[in-house]
């Protein structure tokens, strides 16, 4: 070209740039993905035309390089690709495809700025103008007897375009940076973004003399030529300084739909550890998102990884991502990926799979919750532990205690405690009757047994403190109470004055001479509604509402009948005494009632 010309952008409002600077990006590092992207596409341009011989020339080391100028406060992104000629300029630069800023921004108006790809709409160019007051293009194309050409615009509709200074094939994007983003012209800076986005490209991106990235990532290779320390280093470079994961799944699909990536199961030693967003998603190896909510389901995203898919489309709204045909296809290819994987190694070590239930157990469980077609394969490996630390999967277990915890009813009981020490007194008393007892007591298990009770005939779950022992599971058996009539009256009448106002119901029953004389229980149902309630899925309100307790008094204890013929005051002690006992068991007995009852306690007659 050996004139210059001046011309407009071909948008239909003066009002694109203002839009591309404050309406679609949070974080404005996002022009460096998008500009390093277009130059790997110019390189990878031109490999595949010289593959199919339209480019008879040396291709040389194909290599995309950012450079900086902290003075002159200018980014350069340069690439040795196809290059553009004036005419190409005009033709993709200066005509914006899109129909207008309104309509543009409804595609964008329920998306949140890390998922608002602009390459997608062919405006990844004007990224640039997030950051730069002032944007130049160098260029020169591949084709034979092309001249240079030199574009140049200040942020506004106007530009002109004239002879350039290029004396190799390629392009420079040469970025003048706006006062506020001056920050972005310091190496440490340039190097964050470009390790964030850009470190897994598959063209050499070359920084300060430094290629820094890995243009042959573990997920683009084949399974069998990788090895186990192949997967761990790759999870060290993913997520420094992180335990190692347990084990890993490697996706590899390329019919019905592309999907590449490695999922890692990470080792969960607490319930506050757990994490979401650490699954990185790519497009052809470049960064896009670690908010994967509409693409993995959302009881994999505990998972860390990467997954890669240039079928998962970018530049439409999250609720158009859930009704894509080749997203719900991803979704459930991943979920039986992982359910083969757990099936495998339970069938295969299932000692080993028990060494590993502790982090597992919220994966498989939240997965039942949240999956029809999950829980249908992870019933057969979900397991349940009882307190002897004996594991069993769920067919197993139920058909390990019916012969003996089947009630009148002919249902079986499952008896479970949430705090095995808390609750030791309950816990105890259940197995001196030869009762088993699980240990439920993850934050995500009062969902989970309801779920159970649900799915599973004539089967039901209860927390060892939900009644007396005698009731947890019902016999066709009969108590005899020692007290008659009249001492069940006033036994009754003797604990009206210290429960008064307090959230007891109280009885009296015939229980075994092994219980306390008093019993505190509480509600299974209410305790498991306020449980999910927390949670999330209770009943609304019911978080809120205040705990009851039934009070048992009972009535073939020894102590009580002492208790219902001794005088007045004796009487109203010993039922202090028998309720501060009951409250202790529970771990509610605090602050001055507790010392009360150990001054008590050691108090000489």
């Amino acid at each position: 070209m050996t004139e210059t010309k001046t011309g407009s952008i071909s948008v239909n409002t003066e009002n694109i740039f203002p839009i591309i600077k404050r309406s679609l990006y949070s974080d404005h590092d996002i022009f460096l993905r998008e500009l390093v992207s277009n130059a790997v596409d110019a390189t990878q341009k031109l490999k595949t035309l010289a593959s199919i011989g339209e480019f008879k020339g040396e291709t040389g080391t194909l290599q995309v390089k950012v450079s900086f100028d902290e003075t002159a406060k200018t980014i350069t992104i340069s690439d040795n690709g196809i290059g553009m000629t004036a005419d190409e300029i005009e033709k993709y630069i200066t005509q914006i495809a899109f129909s207008g800023a309104v309509e543009f921004m409804e595609k964008y108006q329920d998306k949140t700025a890390e998922n608002a790809i602009i390459g997608q709409f062919g405006l990844g160019f004007y990224s640039a103008f997030i950051v730069a007051k002032q944007v130049e293009i160098q260029s020169l194309s591949f084709r034979e007897g092309a001249a240079p050409a030199h574009w140049f615009c200040e942020g506004s509709t106007s530009f002109t375009l004239g002879p350039g200074t290029r004396t190799e094939r390629g392009t420079d994007i040469i970025l003048h940076l706006s006062e506020d983003e001056e920050d972005f012209s310091k190496p440490a800076r340039i190097k964050e973004v470009l390790n964030k986005y850009c470190k897994f490209l598959p063209v050499e991106v070359v920084f300060e003399e430094q290629v820094i990235n890995d243009t042959n990532p573990l997920w683009t290779k084949k399974p069998s030529e990788l090895n186990e320390e192949d997967y761990l280093k790759f999870y060290e470079t993913l997520y420094p300084f992180s335990e190692k994961p347990l084990f890993w799944i490697h996706l590899n699909v390329d019919y019905p739909f592309n999907l590449t990536g490695v999922l890692y199961f990470p080792k969960i030693k607490e319930q506050f550890e757990i994490q979401k967003n650490k699954i990185q998603l790519y497009c052809n190896q470049v960064f896009i998102t670690d908010n994967v909510g509409e693409i993995v389901p959302d009881f994999l995203q505990l998972l860390h990884g990467v997954i890669d898919s240039p079928d998962i489309p970018l530049n439409v709204s999250r609720s158009a991502l859930q009704t894509d045909a080749n997203v719900r296809k991803i979704n459930a290819h991943i979920t039986k990926k992982v359910a083969d994987k757990l099936s495998e190694i339970f069938k295969n070590d299932r000692t080993q799979y028990e060494e590993k239930w502790p982090s597992l157990e919220v994966f498989v469980k939240y997965g039942m919750l949240s999956d029809e077609k999950f829980y249908e394969k992870a019933k057969d490996f979900c397991l349940v532990q009882n307190t002897k630390g004996e594991y069993h999967t769920l067919d197993d277990y139920q058909n390990l205690i019916a012969p003996i915890q089947t009630d009148k009813n002919n249902k079986v009981i499952a008896l479970y405690t949430d705090d095995a020490q808390r609750q030791h007194g309950y816990v105890s008393a259940v197995e001196a009757k030869g009762y088993d007892v699980l240990k439920l007591g993850h934050v995500i298990d009062p969902h989970f047994i309801s779920q159970l009770e649900m799915k599973r005939e004539n089967f039901q779950l209860k927390r060892v403190d939900s009644e007396v022992t005698d009731k947890l599971i019902e016999k066709e058996e009969h108590r005899e109470s020692l007290l008659t009539e009249s001492e069940t009256q006033t036994v009754k009448d003797s604990f009206a004055p210290i429960t008064e106002g307090q959230a007891y119901d109280v009885q009296v029953e015939a229980l075994s001479q092994d219980d306390l004389p008093v019993v505190l229980t509480r509600s299974e149902f209410m305790r498991r509604m306020k449980e999910q309630a927390r949670t999330g899925g209770g009943m609304f309100g019911m978080g809120d509402f205040p705990e009851r307790f039934n009070l048992v008094i009972n009535s073939g204890h020894p102590y009580v009948k002492t208790m219902a013929n001794a005088g007045e005051e004796e009487r109203q002690n010993m039922a202090q005494k028998a309720l501060d006992l009951a409250l202790l068991s529970q771990g509610l007995l605090q602050g001055e009632a507790l010392t009360r009852f150990i001054r008590q306690s050691v108090k000489i007659n």
